[in-house]
């Protein structure tokens, strides 16, 4: 028995050990403790209502979002709508404004125009949420029409894009901000997944020009 609880002890230990030698070697290669600034491009005006810093570690998503109409007082443009960033500075501009303006470094982005988001929901067979109460809104100059159900249902395409854009209610952008909030964190469970790792790059593909990033094809 005593001899059964060494050898149970020493491969316990073995396989820590392993463990900690897979991990450092993967640690690397890919994102490790890095944060990534997330942005979600409006089809129409081009402007990023979603911002975020995403960073996943030990299988947690942790995700620090900016409220589009925020004021930021930027270096070499005056006061700017954290929103306007991007299209008036640019990438790496954004990452270091939005790296001062939360106190956390920044070291990849990934813009992703909203019209991605419906490719790639579609692939991974759509994103589960609770959608809160009835919400309806429609805007024919951008060619938004927003009509979901409350309840527990899996969105795709246009109905996601909708859950994501919606702020017409009494919860404005803190709202849309929580939901948004929801559909990152899914997204990324999903992608983290063993089974959808092997389809990145086909999602990559059907994201095309949607998708703007300093990522490298590993990371």
């Amino acid at each position: 028995r005593r001899q059964l609880q060494m050898c149970i002890r020493d491969s316990l230990g073995a396989l820590s050990q392993l463990h900690g030698q897979f991990n450092s070697l993967l640690q690397p290669l890919g994102l490790g403790q890095q944060r990534v600034l997330v942005l979600g491009s409006d089809v129409v005006s081009g402007s990023t209502d979603v911002m975020a810093a995403v960073q996943v570690e030990n299988g947690i998503t942790r995700i620090t979002q900016v409220p589009r109409d925020t004021y930021v007082e930027t270096t070499d443009h005056g006061v700017l709508k954290a929103n306007a960033l991007y299209g008036v500075m640019g990438p790496e501009a954004v990452k270091q404004e939005v790296s001062t303006l939360l106190g956390q470094p920044i070291e990849r982005h990934l813009k992703v125009n909203l019209a991605a988001v419906n490719k790639v929901a579609d692939a991974l067979g759509g994103v589960e949420v609770d959608v809160p109460k009835r919400m309806v809104y429609q805007d024919r100059t951008q060619g938004l029409y927003i009509d979901l159900d409350p309840g527990l249902q899996v969105l795709k395409g246009e109905k996601l894009e909708g859950f994501l854009r919606f702020r017409h209610d009494e919860s404005g952008d803190l709202g849309r901000m929580e939901r948004q909030r929801l559909v990152i964190t899914q997204v990324f469970r999903k992608l983290a997944q063993p089974a959808t790792l092997a389809q990145l790059p086909t999602l990559l593909r059907i994201a095309g020009e949607d998708i703007n990033t300093d990522l490298s094809p590993l990371e």
